[in-house]
């Protein structure tokens, strides 16, 4: 009885020990969930930190061992930890299934109060709003400067700039220029939240690319809206998807 356990033991500490020598090597595998989007899930090796990401059809390779727990995230999807084991790697249908992340709000009550409001309570000056230099000067080209007196029009005046600007073609330039003020401080907002090495080492942009890949994201609607929020964990998320996306325009150029 007592050789029975010993010879238990000794095969347990040898297939642990097994375990954690053993080489990190490719796993194949495969992501399900209830929609069709399963691009872009990142899939994280957490003991070597390694990250890939899911295809259009979610499958995925990644270096690994058993005992190595992967973690699957994304912006759409809950959480899923996975520790692998000896099955996993020999198994040609290896598949990890993705939950759906629902939003659901709880009740809510709105009460309306009309004499309650930011001027009401000092918060801000009556009438005031902030504009930035851009849009102060668009605001001048083509505001109407009417001067009539109270009766009417007659001994009043309209400026002609608003109409001289919108002939001249100089409206069209500060609409520009404000939305390239807008486009510069998502910029700055963006090269402030993740540093050079985040584009170049973990989302795998070539240094040449990087700029270019900022002024591509910036563009996107969406994802100026997360980045404005200052939310970095979502902003992350879908930084990574559009890293996925530019890298296949540039691999399309290449050719």
């Amino acid at each position: 009885m007592t050789k029975n356990i010993v010879c238990f033991l000794v095969a347990v500490i040898s297939q642990n020990s097994w375990s954690q020598t053993q080489e990190r090597v490719l796993i194949n595998g495969k992501i399900t969930a209830n929609t069709h989007d399963l691009e872009g899930v990142y899939v994280v090796n957490s003991q070597t930190e390694v990250m890939t990401t899911t295809d259009a059809s979610g499958a995925f390779s990644i270096l690994a061992k058993p005992d190595d727990t992967l973690v699957f995230s994304s912006i759409q999807f809950k959480e899923n930890r996975v520790l692998l084991t000896c099955e996993n790697f020999t198994d040609l249908n290896f598949t990890v299934k993705m939950n759906l992340v629902i939003h659901q709000l709880q009740e809510v009550i709105v009460k309306r109060y009309d004499n309650i409001n930011a001027v009401s309570l000092g918060i801000v000056p009556a009438g005031q709003k902030s504009y930035t230099e851009a849009e102060r000067k668009l605001r001048t080209a083509t505001a109407l400067d009417a001067t009539a007196s109270a009766t009417g029009m007659a001994g009043g005046s309209i400026s002609a700039d608003p109409l001289f600007n919108f002939f001249s073609g100089r409206t069209a330039m500060l609409k520009k220029e404000v939305e390239v003020e807008k486009k510069e401080f998502f910029m700055k907002l963006l090269e402030k939240m993740f540093t050079l090495e985040h584009f170049i080492d973990r989302l795998k942009i070539p240094a040449e690319h990087v700029k270019g890949f900022e002024y591509y994201a910036v563009e996107n609607k969406q994802f100026t809206n997360i980045l404005n929020s200052k939310n970095k964990t979502s902003t992350e998320f879908l930084l990574g998807e559009l890293a996925v996306k530019y890298k296949e325009i540039i691999a399309s150029e290449a050719k």
